[in-house]
């Protein structure tokens, strides 16, 4: 097998969900340049299920393309992709968050020409086409042009609240997937970019739907410490996230309270990081 396939059979996963919901009638409406789907690059199909469905309250479904591949559903309704491959492709356990565009092919051009790298594609599917990319700071985003895994705000309400991407610059960076996803390009269906708080604030429809913030450092032993995309998912209860996770060989990295609520920074008995928030869905 090539390093290529598995990754390959990750985006499968993710157009799979797409043609899936698309049978059913339901047309995804993204904002241009707003997240549309995350996936986890898992080193165990059967152990992420376990310790996800815990921990989040998902359930699963099989793909067609075998037994590394699998879709998480909240509520019956596709939230993320879950494919083992890290251990064949000897890479980190990551979330990777994925981002709707209308052309992919000038998306990748922008991203060659500030001096990013395009891992891979764009690969075609019945329901569209997508990559993964890495930024000049080596945070790893995919891209994707066509039908949605879901309707939007389902996928909003039911998947990620938002989310974060930990930089070494946030101002250099907004300049960067303001350019690749043309952000604050003032055309239709776009999204809105503000400066508030000491961080970027990305917003799509009236929500904000990502953030950018400075102070991380490429070369930093911790992974955590490194320029990445946070992944924050919205729980009904935090402290009970906190303990599934933990009973199932899982830890805690950080936690606590903000004005919008609780949340915690959590990692899979993997390594695989993401956050919990404290916030009711809808």
């Amino acid at each position: 097998m090539t390093h290529q396939q598995p990754v390959t059979g990750a985006l499968r996963a993710q157009a799979e969900a797409a043609a899936s919901d698309a049978s059913q009638g339901v047309t995804g409406d993204a904002s241009r340049g707003a997240p549309c789907w995350v996936s986890l690059n898992a080193r165990d199909l059967e152990s992420a299920e376990k310790f996800y469905g815990s921990v989040l309250g998902w359930e699963f479904r099989s793909t067609t393309l075998g037994d590394h591949f699998a879709i998480a559903l909240s509520q019956g309704r596709p939230v993320a992709g879950i494919g083992a491959v890290a251990s064949d492709l000897q890479v980190a356990v990551v979330w990777t968050p994925y981002f709707a565009v209308s052309g992919i092919d000038e998306a990748a051009a922008r991203i060659r020409e500030r001096s990013a790298t395009v891992a891979l594609g764009p690969v075609a599917f019945a329901s569209g086409r997508a990559m993964v990319a890495a930024d000049r700071d080596n945070a790893v985003f995919g891209l994707w042009e066509g039908r949605l895994p879901n309707n939007w705000k389902t996928w909003r309400d039911q998947g990620p609240v938002v989310l974060r991407l930990r930089t070494r610059d946030a101002f250099e960076a907004a300049m960067f997937y303001g350019g690749v996803l043309q952000w604050a390009d003032g055309g239709p269906g776009g999204t809105l970019v503000a400066y508030e708080d000491e961080e970027v604030v990305v917003r799509a429809r009236g929500e904000i739907v990502a953030r950018l913030s400075s102070g991380a450092v490429e070369a930093a032993p911790d992974p955590g410490l490194r320029p990445h995309w946070e992944v924050q998912f919205a729980v009904a209860e935090v402290a009970g996230c906190v303990a599934a996770a933990r009973a199932l060989g899982g830890s805690v990295i950080k936690s606590g309270t903000t004005p919008a609520g609780a949340f915690a920074e959590l990692r899979d008995p993997d390594g695989g990081r993401f956050t919990v928030l404290e916030r009711a869905h809808g």
